[in-house]
C-alpha cells in the first residue's frame, strides 16, 4: 500500500462539515495550489466530494498512490452535492469538485464560469442502477405515478435527481407537478422516511441497501427510466483556474483518468476503501452496486439533461455547452 493522504469523508460527520465547505460566506481556508514548489514537493489539492458510495474510486487511487505519482496531495472535502461545492469553487476555498452535471449547468446560465473538464462515473442503462427513489414497505407507493402527491426527498434541489424522477412520473402516467421535493442528505433518507416526515427518497448506495434491507421498496431508477447511462458524477473546477494554472488542471485531470480506469480494474479495493472511509461493515459494501468509473464523458446525454431542464422548466434556457464542456 502506498503512502495515504489525508481524507475528510467519515459519513458520521459529513453533515457538520458540510457548512464548512459550502459557504460562500466563509473565508477560504486555502489559496489556489502553486506549481512551481520544489521539485519533490506534493501540489496540495482540495476536493469536494460526496461522502457516497461513488467516493470510493477516489479514496482507494488515493490510497494506491495514483495521485501522489502525479505529484498531488489530495483533501477530500465532504459536500451534500455538487451544486452546493460551487461557492466553494468560486472563493478558492477548494480546487476541483466532483457532483452531478446540473450544478454547473445552473452556474453556466449564470455565467460564474464553472466547467466540467471529464465524466467521473455513470449510471447504469440497464439491471440494478445506482441510484433509486425507495419507500417504506407499507407505503403502498409501488411505481412512479404513485409520487404524485406524496414527499420525496433529493440530496440536492433543482437537479438531476428531482428533474428525472418528474420525468419518470410523468412517462408512467403521473402528475410531475404534484410531488413535493425536499432536500434530505442521503444519510438521513433512512430515518426520515421511519419518522414519516417523507414518503419516499431518492438514494444510492450504501444508504439505498439499508433501506431496502430493511424492508423498503424500490419505486424506480430515475436515471435508467429517462437518460439511461446518464452520467452520475462529473469533475469540475473554474474557467480561473484553467486560465492561471492549466498545468494544475492537466495534471490532476490526468491522475483523476488513471484513478478512475484503476477503480474500474481493482472493484474489490474500492470496495474496501468504502467500507473503511464510510464505516460500514465489509459485507455491505460487498452489495454495493458500483457505477460505471470512467473519465469518458456523453456529451449528447448532458445535452439531453439540459432540454429536459427547459422542457420542466428548471431553467430558462439550455447552456452554452462548448464553453461548460472543456475536455481535458
Amino acid at each position: 500500500m502506498k503512502k495515504s493522504l489525508a481524507i475528510l469523508g467519515a459519513l458520521s460527520a459529513a453533515a457538520l462539515m458540510l457548512a464548512g465547505c459550502t459557504d460562500s460566506g466563509a473565508a477560504p481556508s486555502a489559496t489556489s495550489p502553486e506549481t512551481g514548489a520544489a521539485s519533490g514537493d506534493l501540489v496540495k489539492v482540495r476536493v469536494a466530494a460526496l461522502p457516497i458510495a461513488e467516493t470510493g474510486a477516489l479514496w482507494g487511487a488515493i490510497e494506491e498512490g495514483i495521485f501522489a505519482e502525479h505529484g498531488l496531495e489530495l483533501e477530500i472535502v465532504p459536500a451534500q452535492g455538487g451544486a452546493q461545492a460551487i461557492p466553494a469553487l468560486l472563493s478558492g476555498d477548494i480546487q476541483f469538485a466532483i457532483g452531478q452535471p446540473f450544478g454547473p449547468i445552473r452556474a453556466d446560465l449564470q455565467d460564474l464560469g464553472i466547467v466540467i473538464f471529464s465524466n467521473y462515473a455513470s449510471s447504469l442503462p440497464d439491471g440494478t442502477d445506482v441510484n433509486a427513489v425507495v419507500a417504506l414497505g407499507g407505503s403502498g407507493i409501488t411505481s412512479p405515478k404513485d409520487l404524485a402527491g406524496k414527499k420525496v426527498s433529493v440530496n440536492s434541489l433543482g437537479a438531476a435527481g428531482d428533474l428525472t424522477i418528474r420525468k419518470a412520473v410523468q412517462d408512467d402516467g403521473g402528475d410531475p407537478s404534484a410531488i413535493q421535493f425536499v432536500e434530505v442528505a442521503f444519510p438521513d433518507v433512512k430515518a426520515q422516511l421511519e419518522a414519516g416526515t417523507i414518503d419516499a427518497g431518492w438514494v444510492p448506495d450504501p444508504f439505498r441497501g439499508q433501506i431496502l434491507g430493511a424492508g423498503g421498496v424500490s419505486v424506480v431508477a430515475p436515471y435508467q427510466a429517462t437518460i439511461p447511462g446518464l452520467s452520475v458524477l462529473t469533475n469540475f473546477t473554474t474557467q480561473d483556474l484553467i486560465d492561471s494554472d492549466p498545468e494544475l488542471v492537466a495534471d490532476y485531470a490526468a491522475a483523476m483518468a488513471e484513478a478512475l480506469e484503476w477503480a474500474a480494474d481493482n472493484e474489490d479495493a474500492v470496495r474496501n476503501a468504502i467500507a473503511t472511509n464510510l464505516k460500514i461493515p465489509a459485507e455491505a459494501a460487498a452489495a454495493i452496486t458500483l457505477p460505471n468509473f470512467t473519465a469518458e464523458l456523453n456529451t449528447d446525454d448532458i445535452e439531453t439533461l439540459g432540454a429536459l431542464a427547459v422542457e420542466f422548466g428548471y431553467i430558462d434556457a439550455e447552456p452554452d455547452y462548448e464553453r461548460m464542456i472543456q475536455l481535458q
